[in-house]
């Protein structure tokens, strides 16, 4: 058997790297969504099918706050990697809008590293019970934080996705931060319900809508976020869905 060249070794090499380049690109995706806001996504699989799961981090003077943590487990640590190259700046605190793992799963990674983090006491609580990543810190109520230059509310309105799901606000921007309670106006469906409340779902999502009013950007926990119509979407599946299950 011939033994392979000096150059095919080198082609074959370039080849490799450029895939593995490619891999790691394809699993975390950084878009700029407007002044020192990013989207973030990930990737995991869900009924066979590979899924976006979409965070957002903001750039303040104190340093970088996530809201939500990567999907993905793999890609933890290059998040935090790519934000500080990209930015110069720490992550300095994590806030996860609901319980499963696609929003906490990096929790308990960031806690180690000195990273605050924070959920709801019932995220806390369904965390525990399900034995899903738990911050550090905790809230009792709907709070406003103000980080460096930027304020945003925490809002829960209700239980839709989950018993727990909140919202994030930011009113001065108007950008709203769905989590999975808001779906995309790609999705035709409300998605995994396991752990929805059909009956009380479209209250909730109008319960955002009174809250929220107006926004700018609307981020929903997966897909594309081209729409700010992806509110009103989601409570149109939540009525229909409603009223399906009435007619059963």
């Amino acid at each position: 058997m011939r033994e392979p060249t000096l150059a095919a070794i080198i082609i074959c090499l370039l080849a490799l790297t450029k895939a593995v380049g490619q891999t790691a690109q394809d699993n975390l995706k950084i878009t700029h969504l407007t002044g020192d806001f990013y989207i973030f996504t990930t990737y995991n699989l869900y009924q066979n099918s590979r899924i976006p799961a979409n965070g957002t981090y903001l750039v303040t003077r104190e340093g970088v706050v996530l809201f939500d943590t990567p999907w993905d487990t793999t890609q933890f640590q290059p998040l935090l990697d790519s934000i500080r190259i990209k930015h110069d700046k720490n992550v300095i605190l994590s806030f996860a809008t609901h319980f499963h793992e696609d929003r906490t799963g990096g929790l308990g990674y960031y806690k180690k590293l000195g990273i605050k983090t924070y959920t709801t006491k019932k995220t806390d609580l369904l965390s525990k019970q399900t034995g899903k990543a738990r911050a550090e810190f905790l809230i009792d109520q709907d709070t406003t934080f103000t980080i460096g230059q930027y304020s945003f509310q925490t809002y829960f309105p209700g239980h839709g996705h989950t018993a727990d799901n909140i919202v994030i606000w930011f009113e001065k921007e108007k950008i709203l931060l769905g989590g999975c309670l808001i779906k995309s106006v790609n999705d035709n469906t409300l998605g995994n319900l396991a752990d929805a409340n059909i009956s009380e779902y479209a209250t909730t999502v109008k319960n955002v809508l009174k809250k929220c009013r107006d926004p700018k950007f609307v981020i929903p926990g997966h897909d594309e976020w081209v729409s700010t119509e992806s509110v009103n979407h989601t409570l149109k599946m939540a009525k229909q869905l409603k009223k399906g299950k009435s007619k059963k």
